[in-house]
């Protein structure tokens, strides 16, 4: 009866994923072209997200003690319902002044929720089957991100961004449903909390976790990166439409769907992730290279790069996924918001090296300066103690 009760809470959460990422995904690949129309130049875009970086990374280290006082469920439900108020104004405001708050506040709210997330299901995770599970939700979360670039390229017909945030308000209310009537009864456990220089000492004295933060910082340096730049790349100096655009980006997330689960399963049963994470650097840097080579509107040879450049991206999501849960337990929420903290300090730091080399390189040669980067991970996965 309980093992019952636990499969159904698990898909309420693994559908929950779902519905929250498609509220992210949906304008993920916009944000930088629709808030782009508002500066005077594309460089500037990233100094936005800096800043939505650096809020996230203060709100990350402060929510463990929100979670400790009012509990996660509160927590998820007020910042989900906030977020949606936030997408609404995206949609229709026309006021400068109230949509780059927004816009900054949107892209970091959504940390907060996919870390409420984390700790809803770390409650339902046993180690021998991390990877199993993690591989379920991260494929849930990435059906999400497969058909949502497609839904974006057909309602951009005249470039009315204002559809995609109103479509993505709306996908955002089933969660907040699901949310009030599926996990309102979550008892927290005693959580945790640590101040930023001891979690910080805990993570750096203990190797394998440090190789995983790094390897992990690296995978979100390259999602940045990418998420921000390489829209801007195919559509100004590419010149590629919007629809053949979404759909080269659904076509580069197949990956994420096809791999996620069965990696999943084999980190847990036979691998290990060690081998799973060096593969998946190596093949991730080398397809990152060979985009800054080739600058003609083929459909075929961007889908099929793009697409290499996930396959490599997966293996390390579910890879890192899966050896992170398997050292900690759901008390500790002070590492796991440590954790979390990669992402919003990779989209701190990439657009700021983004900008230096766009003053340096051509705009095409970035890809090449990330394959670059990206090869430094094999440094990390090669030297973890596998959990096989």
């Amino acid at each position: 009866m309980i093992a019952m009760k636990n499969n159904k809470l698990k898909t309420l959460l693994y559908t929950l994923g779902f519905f929250l990422a498609l509220q992210t995904a949906l304008p993920a690949y916009i944000n930088s072209s629709f808030i782009g129309q508002h500066l005077s130049s594309e460089k500037l875009i990233g100094f936005l997200y800096v800043i939505s970086a650096l809020l996230t990374m203060i709100g990350l280290l402060k929510i463990p003690l929100l979670l400790k006082k009012i509990g996660n469920f509160k927590t998820a439900l007020i910042i989900t319902i906030s977020n949606t108020i936030i997408l609404f104004i995206l949609a229709f405001c026309q006021n400068v002044n109230l949509i780059f708050p927004s816009f900054i506040l949107f892209l970091t709210l959504n940390s907060f929720i996919y870390f409420n997330l984390d700790v809803f299901l770390e409650q339902q995770s046993e180690d021998k089957n991390t990877g199993n599970i993690r591989g379920i939700y991260l494929t849930m979360v990435n059906l999400a991100w497969l058909f949502s670039p497609l839904l974006v390229g057909y309602l951009l017909t005249n470039g009315d961004y204002w559809k995609v945030y109103l479509i993505a308000t709306i996908t955002s209310l089933p969660f907040v449903s699901l949310l009030i009537f599926g996990v309102k009864k979550f008892k927290d456990p005693i959580y945790n909390v640590s101040s930023f220089f001891k979690t910080f000492k805990a993570v750096r004295n203990n190797k394998n976790l440090y190789r995983i933060f790094m390897i992990r910082f690296l995978l979100n340096f390259f999602y940045a990166w990418m998420v921000i730049y390489t829209p801007i790349y195919l559509h100004k100096y590419i010149e590629l439409d919007w629809r053949t655009i979404g759909v080269i980006f659904t076509i580069m997330l197949l990956p994420f769907i096809i791999f996620q689960f069965p990696l999943g399963k084999l980190a847990d049963k036979k691998w290990g992730e060690k081998e799973i994470l060096s593969c998946g650097i190596i093949v991730l840097s080398l397809a990152t290279v060979m985009l800054s080579f080739f600058n003609t509107p083929i459909f075929w040879i961007w889908a099929i790069i793009l697409f290499l450049t996930r396959v490599g991206a997966s293996a390390i999501e579910i890879a890192s996924e899966s050896y992170f849960f398997k050292q900690i337990n759901v008390q500790d929420i002070d590492v796991m918001s440590f954790f979390r903290i990669t992402n919003p300090l990779a989209y701190s730091i990439a657009p700021l090296m983004a900008f230096l080399t766009l003053s340096f390189l051509d705009f095409q040669y970035i890809f090449l300066v990330l394959g670059i980067i990206m090869l430094f991970s094999l440094k990390y996965s090669l030297t973890l103690k596998d959990t096989q």
